[in-house]
């Protein structure tokens, strides 16, 4: 994020005084309708949990990409060009973020969508996107599989060009968590559980890899139910295992219940996890059992970032009643990524949209480079961010507190 005026924009932010233009009709599919005031309106789509358990980091999401628009717009950063956010709940299931992802495709004015949280959401949406030359960019998804192909772990190769993301994958997040686990929390035996979906199976399985690789010994494995709330019978196995650790491949719906009966079950051994406990729902599910619990999450403390203090400062203005959550900075950057590919296409258009603005803007964004919220903003050939910094973070007095941060090093 270039730096701007931090005083006009949260002074405006604060006083609600950012208004979008109304959406009007336009003939052509070029994307961007006549605002009716001379310029034109991009939507930029958001497809995230808005309801249901994981709504405290879709909310998040949700809120720092309508900052970004209204930063845009206050700044007039892209002459002509007003942006408009539409968000769209998926409820963290794959069959509804694909519908979504059709409406989306369906609008004109759609330039760009970021999302989703999930990556079997993600998975769902990105042919429909890919056939539309609708450019998505997610804050969230970590499974290596959306940019890299299946076999990325012997072939990498991209299966959508129209696919990009801010976050960090799980071929670095879960050897990082393994790295960690091992070398500075010296704990040599693990029982693995993981909730059976795209992003927790994928999770377990690379830290599982690794920790292997390092000396460590997996003395259970299990998978749960990720509607279910009793985890007594997965919590006396570990118990009886002799595990001195437990990592869990899923989000924090379930790993907060899962983390207070392992230790209710005379367990008294950390629950480690990845970006998906990281929430401080976790802390209220978990409880006083949750202390001394580890997450690993993408990039650094937003918080400590020199370059993010910007952006705290006018998302706090802004009066969101939601907090950003672990997404936030990085939802912010990938709002913000499409605004700078757009504003590329239109400039290179003599100051208006083209035709073909949905496929320009795929181009674009593949060249896109900037300085974000959450540090250098760019991507790799496979869609992928070049910022690979992860942190670990442990519970401690009922928040998250800070343990290490660094880059995998494989």
């Amino acid at each position: 994020m270039r730096q701007r005026s931090l005083i006009a924009i949260t002074a405006a932010l604060a006083a609600g005084a950012l208004t979008l233009t109304a959406c009007g009709s336009r003939d052509d599919d070029g994307g961007g309708s006549d605002s009716g005031n001379g310029g034109t309106t991009v939507v930029i789509g958001v497809d995230a949990p808005l309801t249901g358990d994981l709504s405290a980091l879709g909310l998040g999401i949700k809120n720092s990409a309508d900052l970004a628009a209204k930063t845009a717009n206050k700044e007039k950063y892209v002459e002509g060009i007003t942006f408009k956010i539409e968000a769209l709940d998926d409820q963290g299931q794959a069959s509804v973020g694909q519908q979504n992802a059709t409406k989306l495709v369906a609008n004109d004015d759609v330039l760009g969508v970021v999302g989703p949280l999930n990556s079997s959401v993600g998975e769902s949406m990105q042919k429909v996107f890919d056939q539309a030359k609708l450019v998505e960019v997610s804050p969230a998804n970590t499974n290596p599989a959306l940019t890299q192909g299946v076999k990325w772990q012997t072939e990498k190769v991209r299966p959508y060009k129209s696919y990009f993301r801010t976050a960090t994958t799980d071929a670095v997040q879960g050897p990082f968590a393994a790295q960690y686990v091992f070398n500075d929390a010296k704990k040599k035996k693990v029982f693995v559980i993981d909730d059976k979906k795209t992003y927790g199976a994928g999770l377990a399985a690379t830290f599982t890899d690794e920790f292997k690789k390092l000396g460590g010994k997996v003395v259970g494995t299990e998978h749960i139910n990720p509607d279910s709330k009793d985890f007594n019978a997965v919590a006396t196995k570990v118990k009886n295992s002799g595990a001195d650790v437990v990592y869990y491949g899923g989000e924090y719906p379930q790993a907060g219940p899962l983390s207070k009966q392992i230790k209710e079950a005379g367990a008294k051994i950390p629950l480690v996890g990845g970006d998906g406990i990281y929430s401080g729902d976790f802390i209220k599910l978990a409880g006083a059992a949750g202390t001394g619990d580890l997450a690993t999450s993408v990039g650094a403390p937003v918080e400590e970032l020199p370059s993010a203090k910007e952006f705290v400062a006018n998302y706090k203005a802004a009066g969101y009643k939601e907090a950003f959550e672990a997404y936030g900075g990085y939802s912010y950057d990938s709002t913000w990524a499409i605004i700078e590919a757009v504003k590329k296409v239109v400039e290179d258009n003599d100051g208006k949209l083209p035709d073909d603005a949905r496929a320009k803007v795929v181009d674009a964004m593949q060249n896109v480079s900037f300085d974000g919220v959450t540090g250098k903003v760019a991507f790799d050939e496979f869609g992928d961010a070049t910022n690979k910094q992860l942190t670990v973070y442990s519970v401690k007095d009922g928040d998250w507190a800070t343990v290490k941060s660094g880059t995998f090093t494989g």
